[in-house]
Order: C-alpha cells, then structure tokens, then sequence
C-alpha cells in the first residue's frame, strides 16, 4: 500500500517580477508517493528549476497549493521543514576543510542543539546512511580529494541522514560519465526500495530515467505529465519534448533518435 508524501492540486508555478506574472505551468496536479524514484524531465529553460524550487517552499505557488505529509507546505517552518524534505544540488562547496564525514553529519543540523553537538541517535543515522551509500572507505578524505562522483554520493549520504519523507535533488548528474551516472541512478533506485523515501530529480538523462526511474514527470511546452515511462511512451508524451524534427522518440525501442 502506497502513501502520499507530497501533493499539489490546481499547482501554476512561475515567478513574479515587479507587479507582473510569469506563469510557467498552469493548474496542474503533482503526487509523489512513498518508495518511488522519480525523474523530472524537460527541454532547458522549460521551467524544471523553478518547478523544484516551488517543491521546496524556495519560491511560491502563483496559485494552488502544495501538502507535505498532509501538512501544508507554508506552514513548516525552516526547521521542521528540514526535517520532512532534504535538497541536494549540483553547486561545488564552498571552500573549506571539511571532511566527507564532517559534510554528511550536517545532515543532522535541523535535530541538534545550537551548539551542533551530535547525540548517539545523530551518530547512529550517520553510520547507517554511511552504510546504505557505501561510501564508507573515503569519509576520512577532505571533501576536494575525492572524485565528482563521489562528492555526489556524499551529498546524498548528507540527505539521508538528515531523515526527511522525500529527497529532492538537481541534476545530480550534470558531472559524471555514463558509467557513474548509471550507478548513481541505481544508487537512488536501491535507496527508494530500502529506505521507502520518495526521490524526486531533475536530469538531461531520459534513456537512463526511462529505464530506472518507477514514474516520471515531463514538462512540454503546453502541460506537465506525470506516469510511468511505459505508459508516457505509449501515449507519445517524449514525442512533445523537443520542437524539433530532427529529434523522434522511438517508441519501438524506447529511445530518441537523429533523423
């Protein structure tokens, strides 16, 4: 039995500049559920950033609203809200000596007294997130020793100790080659199964999101869609991504194509 972590009903995104709106998505409906990976798609500048930053309480709804475990989002207050949803983005750290275990036990700020004294709970989540990623043979190396791909699986290790419903996450793999972009995918994949956390992210990635991901959701121009891949393949949703002929989604094997 599935449960619903995030929904929004009559949702239009976009921003406000000055006294005007810019509407982006209009009047759509988002569910995100318990246990599933989902990937969010969409040419550039279609609108995924400002799509996850509303997500997120970053920006506003221009109108709707968004429910978080059955709780309004503008409602929570920073604290509380950190505790239900985390965000891992694709920004390079700031300079600073930090070491990979250092970078995931920030993950349990929003539990911690000011002093961010860490309780043997805090430790305990450290360790098992540490164990579920598997990164446990580089959390001793300073932050800039370490590849691209795993500063990426520290982040998410960050995530999940900070034990939130759903995990949030843009473009996570922006820097990596396909053979760390297909394990990082798998790495999310396996973390929805044994943790039962919702996992939502942007990506360029569609073959490989087509192919791991439990649903998706696709931004064209004119709607938001969200289903499982199989079913927006047969009602040729990826056929409305590209304004282009020169790009076709074959849906005999499931990929695009150059003409």
């Amino acid at each position: 039995m599935t449960s619903t972590v995030l929904l929004s009903e009559n949702l239009s995104i976009g921003y406000k500049h000055k006294n005007e709106s810019k509407t982006i998505i209009e009047s759509c409906t988002i569910n995100l559920e318990a246990g599933q990976l989902v990937a969010l798609i969409g040419a550039n500048g279609i609108g995924k950033s400002t799509l996850l930053k509303t997500l997120t309480g970053i920006i506003p709804p221009l109108k709707g609203e968004i429910v978080l475990q059955g709780k309004p989002l503008k409602n929570y207050n920073p604290n509380l809200l950190a505790q239900e949803l985390s965000i891992v983005l694709t920004e390079h750290l700031p300079p600073s000596n930090l070491t990979v275990y250092e970078i995931v036990a920030l993950g349990r700020q929003p539990y911690t007294n000011w002093l961010g004294t860490l309780t043997n709970e805090d430790k305990e989540k450290i360790d098992h997130a540490i164990a579920l990623t598997g990164i446990g043979n580089f959390i001793d190396k300073k932050h800039y020793e370490i590849s691209d791909g795993q500063l990426q699986k520290a982040l998410i290790t960050r995530a999940l100790a900070q034990d939130t419903a759903i995990i949030i996450l843009d473009e996570p793999t922006t820097h990596l080659d396909l053979l760390h972009k297909v394990s990082l995918i798998k790495l999310l994949k396996k973390l929805t199964q044994e943790t039962n956390k919702t996992i939502l992210y942007s990506t360029h990635d569609i073959d490989l999101a087509i192919q791991l991901c439990d649903e998706m959701i696709v931004l064209t121009p004119n709607k938001l869609v969200k289903d499982q891949p199989c079913n927006l393949i047969e009602q040729n949703v990826f056929n409305e991504l590209f304004q282009n002929e020169a790009i076709t989604f074959d849906k005999t094997i499931g990929k695009f194509k150059i003409v």
